[in-house]
């Protein structure tokens, strides 16, 4: 550590490092901390934040870096940074903690604590000055420090008080909720209240995607074929596709939208955003084969090819910043009129300010000549206005997007935090494979399964169980349950488009471990195995986390109940069943709670489970022309939760369920597949079209 560098200078975290020259002395979340707290009975003032949250970068700059202000924390305060990416537990509990006191949470999160680390007042960000009626930084650090100093039993016992309430929210988990029709149709009539039928999406100021709640109503669509869903997940995806919070020039997706109509996003980009929406677009293409999505898909598949990803050894990085400098708000992102004409010819730049919408006022509050760019007239409209071809416009715009892209290539590019995290790239890595197998694109697929190569070589071993993250080459933070469970998914979907065994051997090998060191005997998966989980400290553990619900992505029990059931199909081990069945009675009431948009993982889970997806099997030599061709279309084709299974009579393995199939007189004569849901399978074909059309007709038999 060097002069003028405080305790974060040894940290490989981007955001800690980002704050090791600060003048608050800055400790990482640790005993070192927690010790010194006890020793000088001081409380801690612990942020939580992100180097890609753009108003954490804001109170970093008007208030830990104010010499006066880091005087009065150093003075009153035993001070913890912590990156809520790296140490998404810690997160989750203070975060839940505040959000008990303040009625909200969210980033940077700001959490006063006593010396054992429990909470006793808190919120998020705080202005340097009084200001939209709250007070500044230097009043709450004034007065927390005081509460503590002349009021420190009543401190202590509220924040006892509100730790016991948090520690024993370990709510019973079997509590009221049946998982049945009557609850997701109950579900389903509350999402129907909440959407917006103009701009799609959950009606509200501000817009987020809910790739959960979309791969639930695309799943029950395919079964019922019910128009009114169609509609509530092609209005939603349509209105985000050509919306600003796409990023309309690279590809990929913004965090979220300021408004209604998913015009002006909060810039930044993070990796399982983009993986939850890639399985949305390319479901929904494979659905409705409307070229927009698949589009859309590509798009963030050639921007995570780009931007996030590990060339040459395999992986995903986590996020890319919303902002270059402080003072700028999405700039790199954003054009004036005068920027777009001088990126493209005078032909183009009349097209594009239509398509886009670019005029001399735009939508930026910081600077009102920036333009988002967004979808607001056809090129059939633009083609009407001008009295061109509609080719000809289609030409001008495709043509005046490459140079947008290469002019905007030239302006200083948001950071990238390079830390690959497991369960992120798990993810990223499921939901690429099945782009790779929709759209046959063999290259993002060979780099998909380089990465699962490396986080499984890097990151994963049988003794010790996942990683969390991987920065600077060095492992970081025991995995979570969400690691886990992820990197199963992964496999799972590596298995799917491969049919290479020793990927469900991993699958397996993973979920057996995760059942050994996670499984809670009331049900489900707690998130950190308190036999491995080093660092979280007594206080934490106390406080049970059984994540269900999709905050910020997908709950990981409800992860694990999908792979659960997958694994039963494929391997017939009835010990998979049976704890899927316990974590889906388990967390029914809960899931009732959240509802269809804060649970919709959960809720897929639970359609899939009242109505059985498919199970393909398909049967003969792996290497066999035909068997390769059955394997695909069973794999490219949608089918929510379908498992493909390929068995080759040979294998030193066939599952209990297979071998009846195996004697038909079909599987004796060449390559078949059969499809069962339930207790029934169709015929057996050995025509790829017709396995198609089963597959596509959506479960008619359940």
């Amino acid at each position: 550590m060097t002069k003028g560098q405080n305790q974060l200078a040894r940290e490989t975290s981007t955001y800690l490092k980002g704050a090791a020259h600060q003048p608050v002395d800055w400790y990482p979340w640790g005993e070192d901390a927690f010790r010194k707290a006890k020793e000088l009975d001081r409380p801690i003032l612990l942020d939580i934040g992100a180097t890609w949250c753009h108003w954490c970068h804001v109170i970093d700059r008007e208030s830990y870096e104010d010499p006066e202000l880091a005087a009065v924390i150093n003075d009153r305060f035993v001070a913890i940074k912590v990156d809520r990416d790296e140490r998404p537990d810690i997160d989750a509990r203070y975060q839940q903690a505040v959000g008990a006191i303040a009625g909200q949470g969210g980033w940077p999160l700001t959490a006063f604590l006593t010396p054992d680390g429990k909470v006793f007042y808190g919120g998020t960000y705080f202005p340097p000055k009084d200001s939209y009626g709250r007070p500044s930084f230097r009043r709450v650090l004034l007065a927390m420090a005081d509460a503590y100093r002349t009021n420190k039993a009543d401190t202590l016992r509220e924040a006892e008080a509100l730790h016991q309430a948090l520690a024993e929210g370990r709510v019973s988990l079997v509590e009221e909720g049946a998982v049945n029709e009557a609850m997701l149709k109950e579900s389903l009539d509350s999402l129907r209240g909440q959407f917006d039928p103009v701009n799609g999406g959950i009606s509200g100021q501000q817009k987020f995607p809910h790739p959960g709640t979309m791969e639930w109503v695309m799943a029950r669509f395919h079964r019922t074929k019910e128009e009114g869903l169609q509609k509530i997940f092609t209005r939603t995806l349509t209105a985000m596709a050509k919306g600003g919070v796409y990023d309309q020039v690279g590809g990929g997706f913004h965090r979220y939208s300021t408004d209604p109509r998913w015009i002006v996003p909060h810039f930044e980009k993070m990796l399982y955003d983009n993986a939850g929406l890639l399985a949305n677009y390319v479901h929904a293409w494979q659905l409705t084969r409307d070229p927009l999505y698949r589009e859309t898909a590509e798009g963030i598949l050639s921007w995570a090819d780009e931007v996030l990803s590990d060339r040459q050894r395999g992986g995903y990085f986590a996020s890319q910043d919303a902002d270059v400098g402080l003072d700028d708000d999405g700039d790199y992102f954003t054009w004036t009129s005068d920027e777009l004409r001088a990126a493209v010819n005078a032909d183009e730049a009349r097209v594009l300010a239509l398509y886009f919408e670019v005029g001399e006022r735009g939508e930026m509050h910081h600077n009102p000549k920036k333009n988002v760019l967004f979808v607001d007239q056809d090129p059939e409209a633009i083609a009407k206005a001008l009295h061109l071809s509609g080719e000809r416009v289609r030409a001008l715009i495709a043509s005046g997007m490459a140079k947008l892209k290469a002019a905007r290539e030239r302006r200083p590019m948001p950071a990238v935090d390079r830390t690959i995290f497991a369960s992120w790239n798990g993810m990223m890595i499921g939901a690429v494979l099945e782009a790779a197998t929709a759209f046959g694109r063999e290259d993002v697929r060979g780099f998909a399964l380089k990465s699962l190569g490396r986080v499984l070589s890097e990151m994963w071993s049988k003794d010790r169980g996942m990683w969390h993250a991987l920065a600077d080459g060095d492992r970081k933070v025991r995995g979570l349950v969400e690691d886990h469970v992820y990197v199963v998914d992964a496999a799972l979907a590596a298995y799917t488009a491969t049919a290479e065994p020793t990927y469900l051997r991993t699958a397996e090998e993973i979920m057996v471990f995760t059942l050994n060191h996670f499984w809670d005997k009331a049900g489900g998966f707690v998130d950190i195995a308190t036999d491995l989980h080093e660092g979280v400290g007594l206080t934490l553990r106390e406080v049970h986390r059984r994540p269900v619900e999709d905050s910020p992505y997908a709950g990981a029990n409800a992860v694990a109940a999908l792979c659960l059931a997958r694994l039963h199909a494929l391997t017939g081990n009835d010990d998979y069943r049976l704890h899927h069945d316990e974590l889906m009675t388990a967390f029914a009431g809960e899931a009732s709670r959240y509802g269809p948009v804060f649970a919709g993982t959960y809720h897929l889970a639970a359609e899939l489970w009242i109505h059985p997806p498919a199970e393909v099997v398909v049967l003969g030599p792996r290497n066999d022309p035909r068997v390769r061709k059955l394997h695909e279309t069973a794999s490219g084709t949608y089918s929510a939760g379908k498992t493909v299974l390929v068995v080759d009579r040979d294998d030193a393995y066939v599952p209990p369920p297979v071998e009846p199939m195996i004697k038909t007189k079909e599987a004796k004569t060449g390559p078949v597949a059969f499809v069962c849901q339930g207790q029934v399978c169709s015929p057996p074909t050995s025509d790829p079209t017709r396995l198609r059309t089963i597959l596509e007709a959506g479960g008619t038999k359940s």
